[in-house]
C-alpha cells in the first residue's frame, strides 16, 4: 500500500531565515566597506560637488570638511557645478562652511559650469571664491512646487527671507551684498568677468594650480581668528571623492525611486506572507525596503506619507485574508496614493513624486492584490490534489464486516476502516468521511447499489 504523507517545511523555513539574515549582513557589510580612507596631514583636500544640492551633497561636504579638519589640512577646495536644489541642504552646507576650522575655497568649474540658485549662496559663503572661464553665477530667486513664482504674502515672506540671507552671507565675506540681494529678488546672473569686476567672487582661475597659486598669501577669517594662507601651491593634494555608498545614494536620491522601492518592498513581503512557498519575493522585498530607507535618508521625508504607504499594504493583507468585498482593497489603494503624494516635505518640484507614477502604481498594486492574490488564496482553499486527504468523499467497498472496524477497498488499495454507522456488511458501498493517520472513517452510502467488487480488485 502506498502511503502519501505531508511533512511540515521546517527546513525550508530555516533556509529562508538564514537567507534573510544574510541579506541584512550584506547590507551592513557594504555600509562598512564604503568608508572613506583618511588622507595625509597638511594637505589640500579637493571635493567635487557636480550635482544638485541635496542631502547627499550636504553629507559629502560635511564629511570632506571633517576629514580635512581631522588631518589638519591647509585648505579645502570644493569644485562646484550645480543648477541649485533644496534650500534646507543649502542652509546646512553654508553653516558647515562658516563653522569650518580650516579655510574653504569654492571653485566654480569646469568651464561651462555654473553656481545657480542654491549654488550662489554656497559660493559666496566660502572663505575664498573663484570661478573658471566660461562659468556663471546667480539666478537665486526661490520658486514654488510647480516651478513658478510664489505669490501672495507667502511669496513675499520667502523672497525677503532669501534676500536677507544672501545679503548677510555676502557681507560676512566682504562681497557685493547689493548684487547678492538682486540675485534673489530679480534673478540676475553674472558671467565670470562680471562676477570678478563686481566683487561677487575673488578672482578667475584657469586650473586648480592657478587657483591655489592665487590663494597663497590671502588672509581670511576662520572662526574667531585671522589666518594667512601659505604653502597651498606645493602642498600635497587629496582627492576626497564620493564614496561608493554616496554615489549609489546620489543616483537613488529620487523621490520616484524611493516610492517605487517602498511599494515593491511591501509587495514582495506581502506575497511571501500570502504564499510562503515562494522565497524570492520575500528576499526582494527586504532588499527593496533597505534601499528605500537609504534613499529616504537623503530626502526631505514626510513620515506621514511613509506611514500611509505601510497602512496601504496592511489593508491589502486584510482584504486578502478577511475578505472585505473590495472595500479594504480600495482603502489600501487610496492610502498608497495619498502616501506617495505627501512622501516628501519639499516644495521643490525636483524632489516630489510624480503624480502619474503614484496613481499608476496605486492602481496596479490594488489590481494585483484584488485579482491575482485573491485567486491564489481561493485556489489554496480547495481540497488538496495529492495526499491521503484526497480520499475524503471517495466511494469504497467493505472487504470485511465493519463492526465497527474492518477493511475497505478504495482507489485500488486496501485500508483499515472504522464505520460511523456500524454494522456494515461485507460488499456494501461506503463513503470516506475522514482520515486519521492510516485509518479511514466511513459511513454507509445511502441507497447503495448492489455490492460488487470494483474493477481490478484482488
Amino acid at each position: 500500500m502506498e502511503r502519501r504523507l505531508r511533512y511540515p517545511r521546517t527546513s525550508a523555513n530555516r533556509q529562508r531565515l538564514r537567507l534573510l539574515a544574510a541579506a541584512f549582513l550584506l547590507a551592513a557589510g557594504l555600509t562598512g566597506a564604503c568608508a572613506q580612507r583618511t588622507g595625509s596631514r597638511g594637505a589640500v583636500y579637493i571635493l567635487t560637488a557636480n550635482f544638485e544640492v541635496n542631502p547627499v551633497m550636504q553629507r559629502y561636504i560635511d564629511r570632506g570638511i571633517g576629514d580635512a579638519e581631522r588631518n589638519n589640512a591647509k585648505a579645502v577646495v570644493i569644485k562646484l557645478d550645480t543648477p541649485g536644489g533644496l534650500s534646507d541642504s543649502m542652509d546646512k552646507i553654508v553653516q558647515r562652511i562658516q563653522a569650518a576650522k580650516v579655510p574653504v575655497i569654492v571653485y566654480v568649474s569646469p568651464s561651462g559650469g555654473r553656481a545657480a540658485s542654491a549654488g550662489t549662496f554656497i559660493t559666496m559663503s566660502a572663505h575664498v571664491a573663484a570661478m573658471a572661464p566660461g562659468t556663471e553665477i546667480g539666478a537665486a530667486h526661490p520658486v514654488a512646487a510647480g516651478g513658478g513664482d510664489i505669490t501672495g504674502t507667502l511669496g513675499t515672506k520667502v523672497e525677503n527671507d532669501a534676500a536677507a540671507k544672501a545679503r548677510a552671507i555676502a557681507e560676512a565675506r566682504g562681497r557685493n551684498a547689493d548684487w547678492a540681494e538682486a540675485a534673489v529678488r530679480q534673478s540676475v546672473s553674472a558671467p565670470v568677468s562680471e562676477a570678478v569686476q563686481k566683487r561677487i567672487v575673488d578672482y578667475q582661475a584657469d586650473s586648480i594650480d592657478q587657483l591655489l597659486q592665487k590663494a597663497d598669501g590671502r588672509t581670511v577669517r576662520v572662526g574667531q581668528r585671522s589666518l594667512t594662507l601659505t604653502g597651498l601651491e606645493f602642498a600635497p593634494r587629496v582627492e576626497d571623492n564620493l564614496t561608493f555608498l554616496e554615489r549609489v545614494l546620489n543616483v537613488l536620491s529620487d523621490p520616484n525611486i524611493a516610492f517605487l522601492l517602498l511599494s515593491l518592498g511591501g509587495l514582495g513581503l506581502l506575497i511571501e506572507l500570502v504564499h510562503p512557498g515562494v522565497f524570492f519575493p520575500g528576499v526582494f522585498g527586504v532588499i527593496s525596503l533597505i534601499l528605500a530607507l537609504f534613499v529616504l535618508g537623503t530626502l526631505p521625508v514626510n513620515w506621514a506619507g511613509v506611514g500611509l504607504i505601510g497602512l496601504a499594504f496592511v489593508l491589502f493583507a486584510m482584504e486578502v485574508y478577511v475578505g472585505g468585498f473590495g472595500a479594504l482593497g480600495v482603502g489600501g489603494a487610496v492610502s498608497l496614493i495619498a502616501g506617495g503624494l505627501i512622501l516628501t516635505s519639499s516644495s521643490n518640484p525636483d524632489f516630489q513624486v510624480s503624480r502619474w507614477l503614484v496613481v499608476t502604481t496605486g492602481a496596479v498594486v490594488a489590481a494585483f492584490f484584488l485579482l491575482f492574490v485573491g485567486a491564489l488564496l481561493r485556489a489554496r482553499r480547495l481540497p488538496p490534489a495529492v495526499g491521503i486527504e484526497t480520499l475524503i468523499g471517495r466511494l469504497a467497498v467493505a472487504r470485511s464486516d465493519l463492526a465497527p472496524r474492518g477493511f475497505v477497498f478504495v482507489e485500488g488499495e486496501r485500508w483499515q476502516a472504522v464505520a460511523e454507522d456500524a454494522p456494515v456488511r461485507r460488499g456494501e458501498h461506503v463513503v470516506v468521511t475522514a482520515v486519521r493517520g492510516l485509518t479511514l472513517t466511513v459511513r454507509r452510502r445511502p441507497s447503495a447499489p448492489p455490492p460488487s467488487a470494483p474493477a481490478g480488485a484482488p
